[in-house]
């Protein structure tokens, strides 16, 4: 009883940090976001405005499309960078690059806008390089393409780090017997291999897709925030000088919130239906 006690008297600074950091403002912002400056009345004026502006829904387009496609790139490749430091074995390479990939999980914001600019900005080294062999003709860092790329490079060493602990459920006496059986390497990993990594798979892209939606500072900091995404928008309303609408603000960072928390409901309920599938004789 008295271990239980202070365990929880532990856990009271965690529970006062998440509380002041995480709820707190949650509430706020979502109480405010019913209060509209314009009719200086509650209600549900913001999300109205919001759910008829033209503008408003090509800002949720363009996040949801360029944090899907590049979750999807990210976990794709992770993937098969996770399989291959899983191969490699505990030695000094896999620590190099486990070590490398924490690293460069942190590499993001304007760093990273910084580095692509002078890659594969319109006079990059790279840019300027595969134009001279005619490479390329209309590629443009600056356009839809070029922020799924972005994206994408920051979301591979998150996933790594996120599915790297997965292959671990992989035992090689699982393959060694579906190859005695007859069944090849693509057999193994359509019947055997994925359907057991798929719930770490599905959290992944979850996790990923609520690191896309969430950026703010690489994109900002590619297109000075000339790109309509959410997250621009909302600091447009919040610390803008021409359009300054904290409260409409709000009620796009809660519609962002209701986004995410039905794709995460979601995907439990894949997750725990390929549990019970599972479990099926």
């Amino acid at each position: 009883m008295k271990g239980k006690a202070l365990a929880l008297l532990l856990l009271l600074p965690f529970t006062l940090f998440w509380l002041a950091f995480q709820f707190a403002p949650l509430l706020w912002i979502a109480i405010n976001s019913f209060w509209s400056d314009m009719n200086e009345a509650w209600g549900w004026d913001n999300y109205r405005d919001i759910l008829t502006s033209p503008f408003y829904l090509q800002a949720f387009r363009f996040s949801l499309d360029i944090s899907i496609w590049s979750s999807i790139y990210g976990l794709l490749i992770a993937l098969v960078a996770g399989y291959s430091l899983h191969q490699v074995g505990g030695g000094r390479l896999q620590r190099f690059m486990m070590s490398f990939t924490n690293m460069t999980s942190n590499f993001a914001g304007v760093p990273l806008a910084f580095a692509f600019v002078i890659l594969l900005g319109l006079n990059g080294c790279l840019t300027l390089l595969l134009r001279h062999y005619d490479l390329i003709e209309s590629f443009k860092l600056f356009s839809r393409d070029g922020m799924v790329l972005v994206y994408t490079w920051f979301q591979i060493p998150l996933g790594v780090l996120l599915l790297y602990p997965a292959f671990d459920g992989l035992k090689r006496e699982w393959q060694e017997s579906a190859a005695l059986l007859g069944a090849g390497r693509w057999h193994y990993w359509w019947h055997i291999g994925l359907p057991i990594l798929f719930p770490a798979l599905l959290g992944t892209f979850v996790i990923l897709l609520a690191n896309a939606l969430g950026a703010y500072a690489t994109i900002y900091a590619l297109t000075t925030g000339n790109f309509n995404v959410v997250p621009v928008r909302i600091a447009a309303l919040v610390s803008g000088d021409i359009s300054l609408d904290p409260n409409t603000g709000s009620a796009l960072a809660m519609l962002l919130v209701l986004i995410m928390g039905l794709i995460t409901v979601v995907q439990q309920y894949l997750v725990r239906r390929s549990y019970l599938n599972a479990k099926q004789p």
